[in-house]
C-alpha cells in the first residue's frame, strides 16, 4: 500500500537521522537489515502530515521512542493526536521510552515480536490491538 506524505517532511527526516537519540540508534541497530524475522523497517519514515521513528509498511507497524519530553501533558497530547490518525490510516503504534530501551532491550524486542507473531496468525492483516 502506498503511503502518502507531506513531503516538507523529507528534509526534516534526514536530518532526525542525522541526528538521532541514543535509544533511537541501539533500537535501529536490531531492526535494520531486516533483522526482526525478516521484515523491513525504514526510520524517520514521513507518513501523512507526521514523521516516525521506525516504520515497517508490510506489518503496518509505527514504532516510536519517546524521551523525557513525552511526559509533559501537551506533548502527550500531540502523541496521542498523532497515534489517532496513524490508526485510522491502518497502522498500529507500539511506544516506548527511551529508559525502556535503554535498559530493557529484550523486552522491547519482544513486545515488537507479538505483534509480528499478531500479525502472522492473523494472515498478514494488521492485529486489532489497542495502541500502546
Amino acid at each position: 500500500m502506498i503511503i502518502k506524505y507531506n513531503p516538507k517532511l523529507k528534509e526534516l527526516a534526514r536530518e532526525l537521522r542525522r541526528n538521532a537519540t541514543k535509544s533511537e540508534v541501539c533500537l535501529w541497530q536490531k531492526l535494520k537489515l531486516d533483522q526482526i524475522h525478516g521484515y523491513d523497517f525504514h526510520r524517520q519514515k514521513p507518513i501523512d502530515e507526521y514523521i516516525v521513528e521506525f516504520f515497517c509498511n508490510k506489518l503496518r507497524l509505527a514504532i516510536e521512542v519517546d524521551g523525557y519530553s513525552h511526559q509533559l501533558e501537551e506533548i502527550w497530547e500531540k502523541d496521542a493526536v498523532k497515534t489517532n490518525r496513524l490508526n485510522e490510516l491502518g497502522i498500529h503504534v507500539l511506544r516506548f521510552s527511551d529508559t525502556q530501551v535503554l535498559r530493557d532491550m529484550d523486552n522491547v524486542l519482544r513486545a515488537i515480536e507479538e505483534y509480528i507473531f499478531m500479525f502472522e496468525a492473523s494472515e498478514n492483516t494488521p492485529p486489532s490491538i489497542p495502541p500502546s
